[in-house]
């Protein structure tokens, strides 16, 4: 056995199946190469790249407006229970239980909404003045929350923090479907004004 695996190895000519070629393509490396220089030389890819800048720009300073969302037509008010079931047993480091799966939880009894929620589209100046008088009511206390517009521009404008609901995530959640729109706490649940611009 041993013999069989230091014997030396010797390459043997099988010959030829079919004719052979040269690689005819070029490098794709060098192609790439190549064209991303001629795009530089004429100013093609400066171009494109401040496109590309500009268009983020532009996402960044104002993402998307919430799908969905129309201005209040009909004011609406209810209640959302914020209650959720665990899915899973949830335990901590030790192994030790911390929430049976099933267990019914209210993030409310642990910690409660510090601040009113504000919801509104920016690029609507009714809705703008709506969102700044309801957060002055509130003493300045409220978390203002845009669905539309640029936040930056907000910002720059009232000198406010103010948020965003990339996607809509918040208002699918609570159930919102017109702004602007107040989320305050009662009791165990969260109640939630649709209000007509100007109240």
């Amino acid at each position: 056995m041993s013999l069989l695996l230091t014997a030396p190895a010797h390459a043997l000519d099988l010959g030829r199946v079919g004719p052979v070629w040269p690689v005819a393509e070029p490098d794709l490396l060098a192609l790439i190469q190549s064209r991303l220089e001629e795009k530089q030389r004429s100013g093609e890819l400066a171009r494109i790249q401040a496109e590309f800048e500009a268009r983020s720009r532009r996402t960044l300073e104002s993402p998307a407006p919430v799908a969905g969302l129309a201005r209040t037509q009909t004011p609406r008010s209810f209640l959302f229970d914020p209650t959720v079931s665990a899915p899973d047993t949830v335990r901590d480091p030790e192994g030790k239980v911390l929430v049976a799966a099933g267990t019914r939880v209210n993030p409310l009894d642990y910690v409660g909404l510090s601040q009113p929620l504000i919801f509104f589209d920016a690029r609507d100046r009714d809705q703008v003045k709506t969102a700044l008088a309801l957060r002055q009511r509130h003493r300045g206390r409220a978390h203002l929350i845009l669905t539309g517009g640029s936040f930056i521009d907000f910002m720059r404008r009232h000198d406010l923090r103010v948020y965003y609901d990339q996607q809509g995530l918040l208002v699918r959640r609570l159930g919102i479907r017109q702004v602007p729109a107040l989320v305050t706490q009662e009791g165990r649940m969260l109640r939630i004004d649709e209000l007509k611009v100007g109240s």
